[in-house]
């Protein structure tokens, strides 16, 4: 019988999804890592043409010297820093040399591809320095430089004598020339009293200020002498 209660009716629970497993952190690779990988010595990088491949590059370059003789093997070309902290304190070879350096060396830039200089019209001169190198380099090259005639028993103005022509030898070294030596920089010292006491920051910004307002100052000193 039913004395008002009511029947307490069981409750049917939803099943919670399991927990998402967790994901890789990052955009790192993938891990599928197979070991199945057999004969691993088809894997194997081997030099064993190396001795051959010295060979033919040797015979190449003989070959090459044989077809442009009796000129040089390559092109002249200018000295150069390269780029970096690292290594600017070096020198190595450039493209080609500026239109400055050949100007100043004497030589006219058509003329200059004719006799063995490499041109780089893109590169510029920041420094004194190395457009004087290079134009010595240059003159050093024009004074030992032989040049054949075209054809043979015509000469032509510029051209070398017959003595010159007998005497030349073919230029096979990696450079026409030889590079610069470099001057070694100061040597290590000890730092002296003077040396600690000196103000150098102060020194330096003296100097570029003097550098900044020359202008100023020659037109006030400019403008004083006129009122006296």
């Amino acid at each position: 019988a039913n004395h008002g209660c009511r029947r307490a009716q069981p409750v049917a629970r939803r099943a919670e999804p399991d927990a998402p497993a967790a994901m890789v952190r990052h955009n790192n690779v993938i891990p599928n890592q197979h070991f199945h990988k057999t004969l691993w010595q088809d894997h194997v990088k081997t030099w064993f043409d190396q001795a051959a491949r010295k060979k033919r590059r040797r015979l190449a370059r003989a070959k090459k010297a044989a077809a442009v003789a009796p000129r040089p093997v390559g092109l002249l070309r200018p000295a150069v820093h390269p780029p970096t902290i690292k290594y600017n304190y070096k020198l190595r070879q450039g493209r080609g040399f500026t239109f400055a350096e050949l100007k100043e060396a004497g030589i006219k830039k058509k003329e200059a591809l004719t006799i063995g200089i490499a041109v780089d019209h893109r590169r510029r001169n920041r420094s004194a320095e190395s457009l004087q190198l290079n134009a010595q380099r240059l003159k050093e090259y024009k004074a030992a430089l032989i040049l054949f005639p075209k054809k043979r028993g015509k000469p032509k103005a510029g051209d070398s004598g017959k003595e010159e022509l007998s005497a030349a030898q073919q230029v096979t070294m990696k450079t026409v020339l030889p590079m610069p030596v470099i001057e070694k920089g100061e040597e290590a010292m000890i730092i002296t009293t003077e040396m600690k006491e000196d103000n150098v920051f102060h020194k330096l910004r003296v100097t570029r200020a003097d550098y900044r307002l020359f202008g100023v100052r020659q037109r006030n000193r400019l403008a004083a002498a006129l009122k006296d």
